[in-house]
C-alpha cells in the first residue's frame, strides 16, 4: 500500500512508496543559511536517498535559492532553501514491457525541497516532481528482493 499516488505529467502514475519530511536547517547549530551550508545539506540528502534503497536511482530536484539580504559572511552570502527536505521513494509499474508487471516494478528515489510538511498527492504536488523524466531516470526491480534493504 502506498502513502499517496502522484500523476506525472508524462502520464505515468506513481505510487509513493516511503517518504522523510525534514526541517532543512534542523540542527543547525552554528552559522547561517549560505551556499556551502546547503550543498552539504543536499549531499547528506542524497546519501539519506541512496541508503532507503540502495539498487534504486536517486534524482535531485534542484531547489531554488533565494537571497534575502545582501549579507556575506565568512562563508558567502545569506541562501536560504525552501524550509522543509523530502527524500521520497516511488514506485510504478516496470519500465521494460517484457518484465512481468506482477513481479516487478520500476523505483525512483528522489530528493525535493518544499515550503510546507504536506505529502503529495494527485491533486496537489509541484510542478518540478510531476515532471519527473521516469522512463530515464527508474530502474526496474523485483519487489519482493529484499537484498536491497539495509
Amino acid at each position: 500500500m502506498s502513502l499517496t499516488r502522484v500523476l506525472l505529467a508524462s502520464g505515468r502514475s506513481v505510487d509513493l512508496a516511503e517518504l522523510r519530511l525534514t526541517p532543512t536547517y534542523g540542527g543547525m547549530a552554528e552559522g547561517y543559511p549560505c551556499p556551502p551550508v546547503n550543498d552539504l545539506r543536499i549531499k547528506a540528502l542524497l546519501h539519506t536517498a541512496a541508503r532507503m534503497s540502495p539498487t534504486t536511482p536517486v534524482h535531485l530536484l534542484p531547489p531554488p535559492r533565494e537571497y534575502p539580504d545582501q549579507y556575506a559572511g565568512a562563508l558567502g552570502p545569506v541562501e536560504t532553501l525552501p524550509r522543509v527536505a523530502c527524500v521520497g521513494r516511488f514506485s510504478s509499474t516496470p519500465l521494460t514491457p517484457a518484465n512481468d508487471p506482477v513481479s516487478y516494478r520500476s523505483g525512483l528515489t528522489v530528493v525535493w525541497f518544499q515550503s510546507t510538511p504536506r505529502v503529495p498527492d494527485t491533486c496537489d504536488t509541484a510542478p518540478a516532481l510531476r515532471e519527473v523524466d521516469w522512463t530515464a531516470l527508474a530502474r526496474d526491480y523485483e519487489p519482493w528482493d529484499l537484498s536491497d534493504r539495509p
